[in-house]
């Protein structure tokens, strides 16, 4: 499941994107800020960014110059309501993928979103591994060891074991995975995580998820 950073500090225009890539099976995570548009883009956990211009802070021209001269190549959609024929020119040649102009029709949006993610340089692999366990990222299906069948997973299942894989033997709280995987913050007194841990112990192996106690878990790579 692609992973969309969003960096737009208009409330109301962040919440109408993300409400779209999430019924389009995008993830997203959104910050309000230059600063934090970097730091997050720094993380290697997002497939492509979509980048305001009139950020706080750094402002979105300055972002793209941070990034693309620490080499991080990322697609990045710059949308903005800055039309001049100047600023388009220096978003793109500053490294941006594609340049929008707010207003904008979110179906333009998800095309080109989706242009940028199935170009070459966009492509990642579509298997994730950690020991004997494998998650084809296409048909959301796993394998252990030279078992011949895969294992079907649920939507919530794939997104929970694809954030464990692409974070293997490292200890992951609750509340991170509330985050990545449910986008949103749950009452601190739920279960659901660990409800979802158990799934997949029964599924994939119970000592393959491992307690961390009063910090989290954590997926085990030598199995």
């Amino acid at each position: 499941m692609n992973r969309i950073l969003l960096a737009e500090d208009e409330e109301r225009i962040a919440s109408f994107i993300v409400k779209g890539l999430r019924t389009n099976g995008f993830r997203s995570e959104t910050v309000v800020n230059g600063n934090d548009a970097v730091a997050f883009a720094r993380s290697g956990e997002f497939d492509l960014m979509i980048l305001d211009i009139g950020l706080p802070g750094l402002d979105g021209f300055s972002v793209l110059r941070r990034l693309r001269g620490e080499r991080i190549e990322m697609p990045i959609i710059i949308l903005t309501a800055r039309d001049a024929v100047e600023d388009t020119v220096a978003g793109l040649s500053g490294g941006a993928d594609d340049y929008m102009h707010k207003p904008f029709a979110f179906d333009e949006l998800l095309a080109r979103i989706r242009l940028r993610l199935t170009t070459p340089s966009a492509t990642e692999s579509t298997m994730l591994r950690a020991g004997d366990l494998t998650l084809d990222l296409r048909t959301r299906r796993a394998r252990v060891g030279g078992a011949d069948t895969d294992i079907e997973l649920t939507t919530r299942e794939f997104a929970l074991l694809e954030t464990f894989l692409r974070h293997p033997d490292e200890v992951l709280t609750r509340q991170q995975l509330l985050s990545r995987v449910w986008e949103f913050d749950f009452d601190p007194g739920s279960n659901v995580v660990d409800v979802y841990i158990r799934y997949l112990r029964n599924k994939l192996g119970t000592d393959r998820f491992e307690t961390v106690r009063g910090a989290g878990y954590r997926l085990r790579t030598n199995m």
